[in-house]
């Protein structure tokens, strides 16, 4: 995670700190925002369905294209686009090219919500700096 005494004296990018990202899926923290982390991804390709029971999850998109899929209909992104999709909603992010995303979730936000048999990203590794990505 960047430091956040350091953000006040400098702002972030997080549309250069997303490019930075080598793997896709996993999200990085950026700063925080009282019970809230800030995060950029790099996405390709389909996630997982899961959902956040208690979350809502913010998506803004930095570059690229993501499809949301919801139960009973898909909600396009595009650069600039910004969509929330509210707790309890069980959603798929698709992205059919690389896509960056800057994300605003609560900081009890599970990556793949209750679906305990994904491939996950656990918090530890979303706080990881990025001197080590």
């Amino acid at each position: 995670m960047i430091d956040s005494n350091k953000s006040i004296d400098s702002p972030l990018n997080p549309f250069k700190l997303a490019e930075s990202l080598s793997e896709y899926w996993s999200p990085k923290v950026i700063s925080e925002v009282d019970d809230a982390y800030v995060k950029v991804a790099k996405l390709k390709g389909s996630f997982v369905w899961h959902q956040h029971d208690n979350e809502d999850e913010l998506f803004y998109i930095l570059q690229g294209s993501l499809v949301m899929e919801y139960k009973d209909k898909q909600v396009s992104l595009q650069v600039g686009d910004l969509h929330v999709v509210p707790k309890g909603i069980l959603h798929n992010p698709v992205a059919s090219v690389d896509c960056l995303v800057m994300l605003i979730e609560s900081k009890a936000t599970l990556h793949t919500g209750g679906n305990i048999q994904s491939s996950g990203c656990s918090i530890e590794e979303q706080l990881k700096s990025f001197n080590s990505v």
